[in-house]
């Protein structure tokens, strides 16, 4: 069993979880408070894994306090890895062209995805991504404008929304 290192970390709205492999890729980014979370995708993905605290600031680290900082494509760049299904791991690409200042809707990117039909199961692959933040699941909003579920929390969708300055262009 290979390990991952973890790295714990202040952000200006709760204690972040940044887990990296041997070779600094991502494999998990979520809140100290939903470490349950958290460790249940890892079980799921990866089953039994090794947890090592990590010396130093990884450069996913360093990159992801320069967003906090305002450096909003500080995180573009840095290379993830993932488990999950193909469609899974196909929505969660996707996500990562969703630019930054921008939001889409589940159904746009169902048919971004050429699965017209498919929004329920692109929300559900949105809601089970193991890398919050890098892999923007957050840009993703409700056909009608709204803010609809987060695995960070509601609140902490709309702050982040609002650093990315998404926000003015639904009203909200």
């Amino acid at each position: 069993m290979n390990p991952f290192f973890v790295e714990t970390f202040p952000t200006p709205i709760g204690t972040m979880l940044l887990l990296t492999d041997a070779e600094e890729t991502v494999r998990s980014l979520d809140w100290e408070d939903h470490a349950p979370r958290l460790h249940h995708l890892l079980r799921l993905h990866y089953g039994p894994v090794q947890l090592e605290p990590k010396a130093g600031p990884t450069p996913a680290r360093r990159a992801m306090e320069a967003y906090y900082e305002g450096d909003l494509t500080a995180i573009d760049a840095l290379p993830v890895k993932t488990e999950g299904t193909p469609f899974q791991r196909e929505v969660w690409t996707a996500l990562r062209t969703i630019p930054t200042g921008e939001t889409t809707t589940y159904g746009s990117l169902a048919v971004r995805l050429g699965r017209p039909k498919a929004m329920r199961a692109v929300g559900m692959a949105n809601g089970s991504n193991p890398i919050s933040i890098i892999v923007p699941c957050h840009r993703v909003i409700g056909a009608d404008a709204t803010l609809t579920g987060y695995g960070g929390g509601i609140e902490r969708k709309r702050w982040l929304l609002r650093h990315e300055r998404a926000l003015p262009s639904l009203g909200l």
